[in-house]
Protein backbone atom coordinates (compact mmCIF):
# COMPACT_ATOMS: atom_id res chain seq x y z
CA UNK A 1 0.00 0.00 0.00
CA UNK A 2 1.35 3.45 -1.10
CA UNK A 3 1.59 6.13 1.72
CA UNK A 4 1.53 9.49 0.74
CA UNK A 5 3.13 12.39 3.47
CA UNK A 6 1.32 15.25 3.55
CA UNK A 7 3.85 17.26 1.05
CA UNK A 8 5.49 15.83 -1.80
CA UNK A 9 9.15 14.56 -1.93
CA UNK A 10 11.48 13.52 -4.40
CA UNK A 11 14.03 11.11 -4.35
CA UNK A 12 16.79 10.34 -6.62
CA UNK A 13 17.45 6.60 -6.72
CA UNK A 14 21.54 5.89 -5.67
CA UNK A 15 22.75 5.28 -9.74
CA UNK A 16 22.10 8.85 -9.56
CA UNK A 17 23.64 9.72 -7.09
CA UNK A 18 27.05 9.33 -8.74
CA UNK A 19 26.32 12.79 -10.66
CA UNK A 20 27.06 15.91 -9.02
CA UNK A 21 24.81 18.11 -8.35
CA UNK A 22 25.11 21.47 -10.22
CA UNK A 23 23.02 24.78 -9.08
CA UNK A 24 24.65 27.06 -11.42
CA UNK A 25 22.84 27.42 -14.67
CA UNK A 26 24.49 26.56 -18.38
CA UNK A 27 23.55 29.27 -21.32
CA UNK A 28 24.62 26.57 -23.84
CA UNK A 29 21.37 25.17 -24.34
CA UNK A 30 20.68 23.91 -27.48
CA UNK A 31 17.49 25.96 -27.89
CA UNK A 32 19.51 29.57 -27.40
CA UNK A 33 19.13 32.16 -29.83
CA UNK A 34 22.17 31.37 -31.52
CA UNK A 35 24.13 34.06 -34.27
CA UNK A 36 26.32 30.33 -34.78
CA UNK A 37 27.68 30.93 -38.44
CA UNK A 38 26.65 28.21 -41.17
CA UNK A 39 29.00 25.06 -40.59
CA UNK A 40 28.94 23.17 -43.86
CA UNK A 41 29.92 20.09 -45.10
CA UNK A 42 28.92 17.95 -47.83
CA UNK A 43 29.29 14.36 -47.97
CA UNK A 44 29.35 12.90 -51.46
CA UNK A 45 28.75 9.00 -51.13
CA UNK A 46 26.71 6.06 -52.71
CA UNK A 47 25.61 4.53 -49.26
CA UNK A 48 22.95 4.04 -46.97
CA UNK A 49 24.92 2.23 -44.20
CA UNK A 50 24.61 4.23 -41.03
CA UNK A 51 28.37 3.53 -40.49
CA UNK A 52 29.04 5.89 -43.10
CA UNK A 53 27.15 8.62 -41.92
CA UNK A 54 27.80 12.26 -42.02
CA UNK A 55 30.47 12.89 -38.80
CA UNK A 56 33.31 14.98 -37.96
CA UNK A 57 34.56 13.91 -35.50
CA UNK A 58 32.35 16.04 -32.52
CA UNK A 59 29.74 16.25 -31.66
CA UNK A 60 28.22 19.36 -33.12
CA UNK A 61 26.14 21.34 -30.89
CA UNK A 62 24.73 23.38 -33.68
CA UNK A 63 23.57 21.51 -37.13
CA UNK A 64 22.91 24.59 -38.97
CA UNK A 65 23.83 24.55 -42.49
CA UNK A 66 24.98 21.07 -42.26
CA UNK A 67 24.32 20.08 -45.92
CA UNK A 68 24.15 15.83 -47.02
CA UNK A 69 24.41 15.33 -50.69
CA UNK A 70 23.90 11.50 -51.55
CA UNK A 71 22.27 9.06 -53.47
CA UNK A 72 20.43 5.92 -51.72
CA UNK A 73 22.32 2.71 -51.38
CA UNK A 74 20.94 -0.27 -53.71
CA UNK A 75 21.23 -2.77 -50.64
CA UNK A 76 18.32 -1.28 -48.44
CA UNK A 77 15.83 -3.22 -47.63
CA UNK A 78 12.72 -3.47 -49.71
CA UNK A 79 9.59 -1.78 -48.24
CA UNK A 80 8.96 1.96 -46.94
CA UNK A 81 11.80 4.08 -45.75
CA UNK A 82 10.63 7.55 -44.34
CA UNK A 83 12.76 10.58 -45.81
CA UNK A 84 13.03 11.87 -42.69
CA UNK A 85 13.92 8.73 -41.00
CA UNK A 86 16.84 7.97 -43.80
CA UNK A 87 18.21 11.50 -43.15
CA UNK A 88 18.41 11.27 -39.85
CA UNK A 89 20.64 8.08 -40.18
CA UNK A 90 22.85 9.74 -41.98
CA UNK A 91 23.77 12.77 -39.94
CA UNK A 92 25.34 11.44 -36.68
CA UNK A 93 23.64 12.71 -33.58
CA UNK A 94 21.29 14.67 -35.05
CA UNK A 95 17.49 14.57 -33.68
CA UNK A 96 14.74 13.43 -36.41
CA UNK A 97 12.81 16.35 -35.36
CA UNK A 98 15.42 18.81 -36.41
CA UNK A 99 15.65 16.75 -39.67
CA UNK A 100 11.60 17.14 -40.13
CA UNK A 101 11.76 20.62 -39.75
CA UNK A 102 13.95 21.41 -42.39
CA UNK A 103 12.12 19.04 -44.91
CA UNK A 104 8.82 21.37 -43.97
CA UNK A 105 10.99 24.38 -44.46
CA UNK A 106 11.88 22.91 -48.36
CA UNK A 107 15.63 22.34 -47.50
CA UNK A 108 15.38 18.81 -48.93
CA UNK A 109 15.52 17.82 -53.04
CA UNK A 110 14.68 14.07 -53.68
CA UNK A 111 15.88 13.56 -57.49
CA UNK A 112 15.83 17.55 -57.83
CA UNK A 113 12.45 18.12 -56.67
CA UNK A 114 11.63 19.82 -53.41
CA UNK A 115 10.06 17.48 -51.02
CA UNK A 116 8.46 18.72 -48.12
CA UNK A 117 6.18 15.47 -46.31
CA UNK A 118 8.74 13.80 -43.81
CA UNK A 119 7.09 10.84 -44.53
CA UNK A 120 7.71 10.58 -48.11
CA UNK A 121 9.01 7.33 -49.21
CA UNK A 122 12.32 7.13 -50.66
CA UNK A 123 14.16 4.19 -52.70
CA UNK A 124 17.34 2.96 -53.83
CA UNK A 125 19.12 4.97 -56.39
CA UNK A 126 16.86 8.36 -55.32
CA UNK A 127 19.74 11.38 -55.21
CA UNK A 128 18.44 13.39 -51.67
CA UNK A 129 20.11 17.01 -51.31
CA UNK A 130 19.58 18.53 -47.78
CA UNK A 131 20.67 21.03 -45.75
CA UNK A 132 19.78 21.48 -41.83
CA UNK A 133 17.73 24.51 -41.61
CA UNK A 134 19.35 26.92 -38.59
CA UNK A 135 17.60 27.02 -35.12
CA UNK A 136 15.27 29.54 -34.81
CA UNK A 137 15.18 32.46 -32.12
CA UNK A 138 12.70 31.26 -29.25
CA UNK A 139 9.37 33.00 -29.12
CA UNK A 140 8.98 32.73 -25.45
CA UNK A 141 9.89 35.38 -22.66
CA UNK A 142 12.36 34.65 -19.36
CA UNK A 143 9.97 34.35 -16.41
CA UNK A 144 10.73 34.61 -12.74
CA UNK A 145 8.67 31.26 -11.75
CA UNK A 146 10.09 29.11 -9.37
CA UNK A 147 11.11 26.00 -10.52
CA UNK A 148 11.23 22.46 -8.33
CA UNK A 149 14.07 21.09 -9.45
CA UNK A 150 14.72 17.29 -8.32
CA UNK A 151 17.99 16.89 -10.61
CA UNK A 152 20.33 19.24 -12.97
CA UNK A 153 23.63 18.54 -14.59
CA UNK A 154 25.32 20.13 -17.56
CA UNK A 155 23.08 17.92 -20.22
CA UNK A 156 19.36 17.37 -18.50
CA UNK A 157 17.23 18.77 -16.47
CA UNK A 158 14.39 16.74 -14.16
CA UNK A 159 11.68 18.51 -13.15
CA UNK A 160 8.86 18.37 -10.79
CA UNK A 161 5.80 19.94 -12.53
CA UNK A 162 2.89 21.09 -10.31
CA UNK A 163 -0.57 21.11 -11.71
CA UNK A 164 -2.04 23.69 -13.39
CA UNK A 165 1.52 24.68 -15.22
CA UNK A 166 1.36 24.69 -18.93
CA UNK A 167 4.70 22.92 -20.34
CA UNK A 168 5.07 25.27 -23.45
CA UNK A 169 3.64 28.65 -24.55
CA UNK A 170 0.05 27.95 -26.66
CA UNK A 171 -2.62 30.42 -27.09
CA UNK A 172 -4.11 31.53 -24.01
CA UNK A 173 -1.18 30.30 -22.07
CA UNK A 174 1.84 32.90 -23.41
CA UNK A 175 3.17 33.27 -19.96
CA UNK A 176 4.00 31.10 -17.09
CA UNK A 177 4.57 27.89 -18.59
CA UNK A 178 7.70 25.86 -17.65
CA UNK A 179 9.20 26.45 -20.61
CA UNK A 180 9.18 30.72 -19.69
CA UNK A 181 10.69 29.34 -16.37
CA UNK A 182 13.42 27.14 -18.07
CA UNK A 183 14.46 30.21 -20.17
CA UNK A 184 14.65 32.37 -16.72
CA UNK A 185 16.50 30.03 -15.05
CA UNK A 186 19.60 29.17 -17.49
CA UNK A 187 19.79 33.24 -18.11
CA UNK A 188 18.40 32.98 -22.13
CA UNK A 189 18.16 36.11 -23.50
CA UNK A 190 14.42 37.64 -24.02
CA UNK A 191 12.73 36.90 -27.18
CA UNK A 192 9.25 37.80 -27.78
CA UNK A 193 6.42 35.40 -28.39
CA UNK A 194 3.68 35.97 -30.78
CA UNK A 195 0.29 34.55 -30.37
CA UNK A 196 -0.10 33.50 -33.75
CA UNK A 197 2.97 31.53 -33.95
CA UNK A 198 1.94 30.20 -30.55
CA UNK A 199 1.32 26.45 -30.28
CA UNK A 200 -1.17 23.97 -28.78
CA UNK A 201 -1.09 22.20 -25.42
CA UNK A 202 -3.64 19.60 -25.67
CA UNK A 203 -1.11 16.61 -25.31
CA UNK A 204 0.16 14.83 -22.28
CA UNK A 205 2.43 12.03 -24.01
CA UNK A 206 5.97 12.16 -25.82
CA UNK A 207 3.98 11.14 -28.96
CA UNK A 208 5.52 12.74 -32.44
CA UNK A 209 6.79 15.68 -30.48
CA UNK A 210 8.85 17.99 -32.89
CA UNK A 211 10.73 20.24 -30.35
CA UNK A 212 12.37 22.34 -32.56
CA UNK A 213 9.87 23.41 -35.63
CA UNK A 214 6.02 22.87 -36.22
CA UNK A 215 4.74 25.31 -38.19
CA UNK A 216 6.14 26.86 -40.97
CA UNK A 217 5.47 29.96 -43.85
CA UNK A 218 3.96 29.03 -47.10
CA UNK A 219 5.47 32.13 -47.98
CA UNK A 220 8.78 31.81 -51.02
CA UNK A 221 12.05 31.63 -50.11
CA UNK A 222 13.82 30.42 -47.09
CA UNK A 223 14.11 33.30 -45.07
CA UNK A 224 10.57 33.71 -45.08
CA UNK A 225 9.87 29.93 -44.35
CA UNK A 226 12.22 29.72 -41.41
CA UNK A 227 11.47 32.79 -39.88
CA UNK A 228 8.12 32.02 -38.64
CA UNK A 229 9.54 28.46 -37.07
CA UNK A 230 8.31 28.38 -33.63
CA UNK A 231 10.55 25.97 -30.82
CA UNK A 232 9.79 24.12 -28.04
CA UNK A 233 12.87 24.20 -26.18
CA UNK A 234 14.23 21.09 -25.08
CA UNK A 235 10.67 19.79 -23.72
CA UNK A 236 11.50 15.57 -24.37
CA UNK A 237 7.82 14.59 -23.32
CA UNK A 238 5.20 16.48 -22.36
CA UNK A 239 2.48 16.31 -19.12
CA UNK A 240 -0.70 17.52 -19.51
CA UNK A 241 -1.64 21.14 -17.50
CA UNK A 242 -3.86 19.23 -14.85
CA UNK A 243 -1.26 16.49 -14.34
CA UNK A 244 1.78 16.80 -12.03
CA UNK A 245 4.83 14.84 -11.70
CA UNK A 246 8.39 14.45 -13.12
CA UNK A 247 9.34 15.50 -16.34
CA UNK A 248 12.62 15.18 -18.53
CA UNK A 249 14.48 18.59 -20.16
CA UNK A 250 17.16 18.17 -22.95
CA UNK A 251 19.76 21.02 -22.37
CA UNK A 252 21.83 20.43 -25.76
CA UNK A 253 20.88 18.12 -29.02
CA UNK A 254 22.81 15.35 -28.19
CA UNK A 255 20.61 14.49 -25.24
CA UNK A 256 17.52 15.26 -26.96
CA UNK A 257 18.67 13.18 -29.81
CA UNK A 258 19.24 10.48 -27.43
CA UNK A 259 16.38 10.73 -25.15
CA UNK A 260 14.23 10.64 -27.50
CA UNK A 261 15.38 7.70 -28.86
CA UNK A 262 14.63 5.98 -25.26
CA UNK A 263 11.13 6.85 -25.45
CA UNK A 264 10.84 5.98 -29.34
CA UNK A 265 12.55 2.65 -28.04
CA UNK A 266 9.78 2.52 -25.16
CA UNK A 267 12.73 1.90 -23.03
CA UNK A 268 12.03 4.99 -20.39
CA UNK A 269 10.89 4.23 -16.99
CA UNK A 270 7.36 5.56 -16.28
CA UNK A 271 5.03 4.98 -13.55
CA UNK A 272 1.96 7.14 -12.93
CA UNK A 273 -0.41 6.96 -10.06
CA UNK A 274 -3.62 7.97 -10.22
CA UNK A 275 -7.25 8.11 -8.40
CA UNK A 276 -10.55 6.78 -10.05
CA UNK A 277 -13.94 6.80 -9.71
CA UNK A 278 -14.77 3.21 -8.99
CA UNK A 279 -12.05 -0.13 -9.24
CA UNK A 280 -11.25 -1.10 -12.44
CA UNK A 281 -11.90 -5.28 -13.02
CA UNK A 282 -9.66 -6.81 -12.45
CA UNK A 283 -7.89 -5.02 -10.43
CA UNK A 284 -4.74 -5.76 -12.50
CA UNK A 285 -4.14 -5.76 -16.55
CA UNK A 286 -3.29 -4.79 -19.63
CA UNK A 287 -4.97 -2.40 -21.95
CA UNK A 288 -4.45 -2.60 -25.18
CA UNK A 289 -6.69 -0.06 -27.18
CA UNK A 290 -5.46 2.10 -29.79
CA UNK A 291 -6.47 6.08 -29.26
CA UNK A 292 -7.69 8.59 -31.86
CA UNK A 293 -9.03 12.02 -31.70
CA UNK A 294 -12.58 12.11 -30.47
CA UNK A 295 -14.58 13.06 -33.85
CA UNK A 296 -17.11 14.67 -31.28
CA UNK A 297 -14.98 16.33 -28.60
CA UNK A 298 -11.72 17.41 -30.48
CA UNK A 299 -10.05 18.41 -27.20
CA UNK A 300 -10.72 15.02 -25.81
CA UNK A 301 -8.82 11.63 -27.10
CA UNK A 302 -10.96 8.36 -27.19
CA UNK A 303 -9.98 4.64 -27.09
CA UNK A 304 -11.21 3.05 -30.80
CA UNK A 305 -12.29 -0.47 -30.52
CA UNK A 306 -13.52 -0.54 -34.12
CA UNK A 307 -11.94 -0.21 -37.30
CA UNK A 308 -9.02 2.46 -36.72
CA UNK A 309 -7.66 3.78 -40.62
CA UNK A 310 -10.38 6.22 -40.84
CA UNK A 311 -9.96 7.70 -37.23
CA UNK A 312 -6.72 7.64 -37.38
CA UNK A 313 -6.11 5.76 -34.21
CA UNK A 314 -2.63 4.86 -32.85
CA UNK A 315 -1.37 2.15 -31.27
CA UNK A 316 -1.65 2.25 -27.06
CA UNK A 317 -1.06 -0.09 -24.23
CA UNK A 318 -0.80 0.67 -20.80
CA UNK A 319 -0.47 -1.60 -17.42
CA UNK A 320 -2.24 -0.91 -14.62
CA UNK A 321 -2.56 -2.54 -10.93
CA UNK A 322 -4.87 -1.38 -8.00
CA UNK A 323 -2.86 -0.64 -5.01
CA UNK A 324 -5.78 0.28 -2.80
CA UNK A 325 -9.29 0.05 -3.09
CA UNK A 326 -10.70 3.66 -1.67
CA UNK A 327 -13.93 4.58 0.36
CA UNK A 328 -15.75 1.25 0.01
CA UNK A 329 -15.17 0.40 -3.58
CA UNK A 330 -16.28 3.77 -4.66
CA UNK A 331 -12.83 4.67 -5.75
CA UNK A 332 -9.17 3.52 -5.96
CA UNK A 333 -5.80 4.25 -5.78
CA UNK A 334 -4.15 3.26 -9.32
CA UNK A 335 -0.61 2.77 -10.51
CA UNK A 336 -0.09 2.89 -14.32
CA UNK A 337 2.88 2.01 -16.45
CA UNK A 338 2.67 3.26 -19.94
CA UNK A 339 4.53 0.72 -23.18
CA UNK A 340 3.40 3.83 -25.68
CA UNK A 341 3.03 7.78 -25.13
CA UNK A 342 0.36 8.65 -26.56
CA UNK A 343 -1.84 12.00 -26.10
CA UNK A 344 -3.95 11.68 -22.78
CA UNK A 345 -3.23 7.62 -22.77
CA UNK A 346 -4.26 7.08 -18.82
CA UNK A 347 -7.01 9.18 -19.40
CA UNK A 348 -8.44 7.91 -22.22
CA UNK A 349 -7.56 4.22 -20.82
CA UNK A 350 -9.01 4.86 -17.78
CA UNK A 351 -12.13 5.68 -19.29
CA UNK A 352 -12.35 2.82 -21.27
CA UNK A 353 -11.99 0.28 -18.47
CA UNK A 354 -15.13 2.82 -16.91
CA UNK A 355 -13.29 4.22 -14.14
CA UNK A 356 -12.22 7.92 -15.28
CA UNK A 357 -10.22 9.93 -12.94
CA UNK A 358 -11.53 11.71 -10.15
CA UNK A 359 -11.86 15.19 -11.21
CA UNK A 360 -11.61 14.92 -15.03
CA UNK A 361 -13.99 16.75 -16.27
CA UNK A 362 -12.92 16.38 -20.38
CA UNK A 363 -13.28 12.07 -19.45
CA UNK A 364 -16.01 11.48 -17.11
CA UNK A 365 -14.78 11.99 -14.31
CA UNK A 366 -16.84 14.91 -13.00
CA UNK A 367 -17.76 16.11 -9.42
CA UNK A 368 -21.12 14.30 -10.07
CA UNK A 369 -20.15 11.26 -11.35
CA UNK A 370 -18.10 11.58 -7.69
CA UNK A 371 -20.95 12.46 -5.46
CA UNK A 372 -23.30 9.60 -7.36
CA UNK A 373 -20.58 7.05 -6.54
CA UNK A 374 -19.92 8.35 -2.33
CA UNK A 375 -23.03 9.61 -1.49
CA UNK A 376 -25.19 6.16 -1.95
CA UNK A 377 -22.40 4.25 -0.12
CA UNK A 378 -21.53 6.68 2.69
CA UNK A 379 -24.05 7.89 5.98
CA UNK A 380 -25.12 11.29 6.08
CA UNK A 381 -23.23 11.81 8.75
CA UNK A 382 -20.15 12.69 5.89
CA UNK A 383 -21.69 13.99 3.34
CA UNK A 384 -20.89 17.30 4.24
CA UNK A 385 -17.11 16.40 3.86
CA UNK A 386 -17.80 14.62 0.69
CA UNK A 387 -19.16 17.64 -0.93
CA UNK A 388 -16.40 19.78 0.68
CA UNK A 389 -14.08 17.02 -0.78
CA UNK A 390 -15.43 17.10 -4.23
CA UNK A 391 -15.88 20.53 -4.42
CA UNK A 392 -12.21 21.63 -4.16
CA UNK A 393 -11.73 18.87 -7.59
CA UNK A 394 -9.95 20.76 -9.92
CA UNK A 395 -7.88 18.70 -11.83
CA UNK A 396 -7.61 14.80 -13.20
CA UNK A 397 -6.27 12.93 -9.94
CA UNK A 398 -3.04 12.12 -12.45
CA UNK A 399 0.56 12.27 -11.01
CA UNK A 400 3.71 11.03 -12.48
CA UNK A 401 5.51 9.36 -9.95
CA UNK A 402 8.58 7.72 -11.51
CA UNK A 403 10.99 8.58 -13.96
CA UNK A 404 13.83 6.26 -15.09
CA UNK A 405 16.27 6.77 -18.28
CA UNK A 406 19.76 6.03 -19.51
CA UNK A 407 21.77 9.15 -19.05
CA UNK A 408 22.21 10.67 -22.52
CA UNK A 409 26.22 11.15 -22.13
CA UNK A 410 27.56 8.56 -19.26
CA UNK A 411 25.18 6.14 -20.23
CA UNK A 412 24.51 5.16 -16.69
CA UNK A 413 20.67 4.94 -15.43
CA UNK A 414 19.36 7.08 -13.68
CA UNK A 415 15.79 6.77 -11.44
CA UNK A 416 14.14 9.52 -9.80
CA UNK A 417 10.87 9.73 -7.75
CA UNK A 418 8.48 12.38 -6.53
CA UNK A 419 5.46 11.49 -4.60
CA UNK A 420 2.16 13.48 -5.08
CA UNK A 421 1.56 16.83 -4.30
CA UNK A 422 -1.13 18.51 -1.40
CA UNK A 423 -3.82 18.38 -3.54
CA UNK A 424 -3.59 14.87 -4.13
CA UNK A 425 -2.91 13.60 -0.51
CA UNK A 426 -5.84 15.44 1.08
CA UNK A 427 -8.30 13.15 -1.30
CA UNK A 428 -6.54 10.21 -1.24
CA UNK A 429 -6.73 10.79 2.75
CA UNK A 430 -10.51 11.49 2.69
CA UNK A 431 -11.46 8.93 0.57
CA UNK A 432 -9.28 6.37 2.88
CA UNK A 433 -11.05 8.20 6.01
CA UNK A 434 -14.38 7.61 4.26
CA UNK A 435 -13.18 4.16 4.27
CA UNK A 436 -12.25 3.33 7.67
CA UNK A 437 -15.40 5.04 8.80
CA UNK A 438 -17.69 2.22 6.49
CA UNK A 439 -15.75 -0.28 7.98
CA UNK A 440 -16.25 0.95 11.73
CA UNK A 441 -20.07 1.01 10.61
CA UNK A 442 -20.36 -2.21 9.20
CA UNK A 443 -18.64 -3.77 11.78
CA UNK A 444 -21.15 -2.18 14.71
CA UNK A 445 -23.71 -3.21 12.41
CA UNK A 446 -22.25 -6.96 12.40
CA UNK A 447 -21.74 -7.54 16.32
CA UNK A 448 -25.40 -6.03 16.67
CA UNK A 449 -26.82 -8.30 14.26
CA UNK A 450 -24.58 -11.17 16.07
CA UNK A 451 -25.83 -10.02 19.59
CA UNK A 452 -29.50 -10.09 18.58
CA UNK A 453 -29.33 -13.55 16.72
CA UNK A 454 -29.82 -12.45 13.45
CA UNK A 455 -26.61 -13.66 12.96
CA UNK A 456 -24.16 -16.24 14.13
CA UNK A 457 -20.29 -16.40 14.34
CA UNK A 458 -20.00 -18.44 11.06
CA UNK A 459 -21.26 -15.68 9.52
CA UNK A 460 -18.80 -13.41 10.42
CA UNK A 461 -15.49 -15.75 10.15
CA UNK A 462 -12.36 -14.07 10.29
CA UNK A 463 -13.64 -10.11 8.83
CA UNK A 464 -16.60 -8.98 10.89
CA UNK A 465 -17.13 -6.44 8.38
CA UNK A 466 -18.43 -8.96 5.53
CA UNK A 467 -22.14 -8.88 6.69
CA UNK A 468 -24.80 -11.52 5.62
CA UNK A 469 -28.55 -11.91 6.26
CA UNK A 470 -29.70 -15.22 6.85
Amino acid sequence: MLSFPSSGCCRVSSTARAYQFQTSTSPSLFFTATNYKFRFRIARAVSGLADDSVSDGEQKSNYAGVQLEEIVDNRIKSGKLRLDNWITSRINGISRARVQSSIKAGLVHVNGRVVDKVSFNVKAGDEIKCTIAELQELRAVPENIPLDIVYEDEHVLVINKPAHMVVHPAPGNTSGTLVNGIINHCNLPNVEFSKEEALSDTEDSDDEFNSFCSQSSSCEGLHSRLSVASIRPGIVHRLDKGTSGLLVVAKDEHSHMKLSEQFKLRTIKRIYVSLTTGVPTPVAGRVEVPIGRDPNNRIRMTAVTGPVNSRKARHAASRYKVIEVLAGGSCALVEWKLETGRTHQIRAHARYLGVPLLGDEVYGGTKSMVLSLLRPRTPPSLHSEIIKMVSKLDRPCLHALTLGFQHPHTGKQVHFSCEPPIDFDEVLSQLRKIGICLKTISISIGHSLLETGVLSRKHLGSNPGCVGAE
